[in-house]
């Protein structure tokens, strides 16, 4: 699948300052950049670095004076997802996963797994499959959570599972930790998405089930693959588009994915037959 993705971010400085920006789609062998350009205005001093965890690129912007400043990103993207049968998408014993895998068992700020194991269990301990439990915790979510309202930075899994309301980061929070609480490694994933709207950025999750990273989406809001991976991690805070060292306020922002497919086939958000991987 071919798509163009573009963002332009607009801040206002009000004096030095330094922006971290995590707007380009991650490399890998399954999702291909062929084209990109990264621009400011005014021209700015500006490098690249990949993270040492998870799957982001930062482009890490230095502002030396007081003013207006427009990030624009666009690029063409070649992504394509493997199509596992879910009768191999199993659990993963712990002593057999690899270290990438371990660390997303754990807790985190937003993912509160430690405080949901008995609600986990209860609500989904009787699927013996892991792929079904996974796909349980998905209609769950979409089933018993609203989307929409005024969640803030600060809302938590904790507090969504409670008050059952939230966006999509508040769904994928929630996601991670269900499954966090299943013993399922589980991480945040953000992305550019195709026929979403209003058009944004777009946070769903993944499970690693058989030996692969499964996306899932409780919000059922875009199709799978219409997603361009920019980042994965632990939570939100490990995958922000921007992070702001300096008196920068941000103005506005528009993010835009277009398809170059000629047909677009969307996949079946409904299938528990079989899980879609981007590696």
């Amino acid at each position: 699948m071919k798509f163009e993705v573009a963002a332009n971010v607009s801040y206002k400085a009000f004096s030095d300052a330094t922006l971290i920006l995590n707007v380009q789609p991650f490399r890998s062998s399954e999702q291909v950049v062929l084209e990109e350009s990264f621009t400011t205005s005014p021209a700015l001093k500006m490098k690249e670095l990949n993270a040492m965890s998870g799957e982001k690129r930062f482009k890490i912007i230095e502002i030396p004076e007081a003013g207006d400043i427009t990030v624009s990103y666009k690029a063409i993207v070649e992504n394509r997802f493997k199509i596992i049968p879910a009768e191999k998408l199993d659990d993963v014993p712990i002593s057999l996963m690899p270290a990438s895998a371990l660390n997303y068992l754990n807790p985190s700020r937003y993912c509160q797994s430690d405080r949901l194991y008995r609600f986990a269990y209860h609500q989904f301990g009787s699927h013996q499959h892991a792929y079904q439990k996974v796909m349980a915790v998905r209609d769950w979510i979409y089933r018993n959570v609203q989307y929409g309202g005024f969640t803030t930075a600060q809302t938590s899994a904790y507090d969504t599972i409670t008050e059952q309301i939230g966006v999509c980061r508040d769904f994928a929070h929630l996601g991670v930790a269900l499954c966090r609480a299943l013993t399922i490694p589980a991480r945040y994933f953000t992305g550019y998405a195709y026929r979403l709207t209003p058009p944004d950025f777009h946070a769903c999750f993944e499970a690693y089930l058989g030996g692969h990273w499964i996306v899932i989406d409780a919000t059922k809001l875009a199709p799978l693959n219409g997603l361009v991976k920019i980042a994965t991690g632990v939570d939100a805070v490990d995958t922000a588009f921007a992070s702001i060292f300096g008196n920068l306020q941000f103005l506005n922002m528009n993010v835009n994915t277009k398809s170059l497919n000629a047909v677009f086939e969307e996949l079946d958000f409904d299938s528990t037959s079989q899980g879609y991987s981007y590696i």
